[in-house]
């Protein structure tokens, strides 16, 4: 009767813990859906092609509620210690194999719910990539910079990058214009110049406060922001509405500069040495 008894307590410990693996796995299983559905909408892919990830996860507590029985009653504890160690070796197999996609999924998910970027913002990733983000999937984000060529980059991999976003916030854009010019040149008419030509861009735009307006700020900062070796450093601070119109604007105004200067004589700086020749005096015998 004792053997009988301990028989079904056994029988009645791996119901419970096999009831209570389905409840949790059915949970999981739901948390997983919800948030990887609400990823893909935002990234716009099948929720379905993921389905394999909830599948993953409640294979994984089933798989511990088998232990936890087989460990717990004695007669399948020797059993289960050949079987385990096989589908240790296998599960250990498969998730090596299995790391860096899991990766992928998890980063993708992550940068869908804290959004670093967004699909047409422009970026620079670490000190290698700079473009548009063009398209955000669960496994990678593809990235098309200024030749029209694609990069595919790992979600995993953009994660641990250093993220420059100049749309982050919003896309007005702080162009610096610099250029050095030579040291006998009259520094406030090469600023009063370099304002000019910023400030009658047409991509040129006013960021000003009302406060600083009514301070009598100027629209275009110029400022003389270091003296090297070689040339008196200037600096404008232009704002344009966005990257492209920034660009544009450092492009134009150094090509219009270039032409003032040379109308008032100024000249622009260019590395110079003095080079000092000793002469010796040799007698002759």
């Amino acid at each position: 009767m004792k053997v009988i008894g301990n028989y079904w307590d056994d029988v009645f410990f791996a119901i419970i813990v096999f009831t209570v693996a389905v409840i949790i796995a059915r949970v999981l299983r739901f948390i997983i859906g919800r948030l990887v559905k609400g990823a893909s909408n935002k990234l716009k892919v099948d929720p379905t092609k993921y389905n394999f990830l909830k599948n993953a996860v409640e294979f994984i507590v089933y798989m511990i509620a088998l232990t936890i029985v087989f460990n717990s009653i004695p007669k399948l504890k020797s059993y289960g210690t050949a079987l385990f160690a096989g589908a240790g070796v296998l599960a250990a197999i498969v998730g090596f194999a299995s790391q860096s996609a899991f990766s992928n999924i998890v980063s993708g998910i992550f940068i869908v719910i804290f959004r670093p970027f967004s699909v047409g913002d422009r970026v620079r990733v670490g000190q290698l990539y700079t473009g548009d983000v063009e398209d955000i999937t669960l496994r990678h984000t593809v990235i098309k910079d200024f030749e029209n060529r694609r990069i595919v980059i790992p979600n995993s991999v953009i994660s641990n990058e250093t993220i420059i976003n100049s749309t982050l916030a919003h896309e007005n854009l702080c162009v610096f214009i610099e250029l050095g010019v030579s040291f006998d040149t009259d520094v406030d008419q090469a600023m009063r110049i370099l304002q000019e030509e910023v400030m009658k861009h047409p991509d040129c735009m006013d960021n000003r406060t009302h406060e600083e307006i009514e301070s009598g700020n100027p629209q275009v900062d110029v400022r003389l922001i270091n003296i090297t070796e070689t040339a008196l450093q200037l600096r404008a601070y232009a704002w344009a509405k966005d990257p492209s119109s920034g660009f544009n604007l450092k492009c134009d105004v150094l090509k219009s500069i270039k032409r003032r200067f040379d109308d008032a004589g100024i000249s622009l700086a260019y590395p110079q040495r003095l080079i000092y020749i000793k002469e010796s005096n040799t007698l002759k015998s």
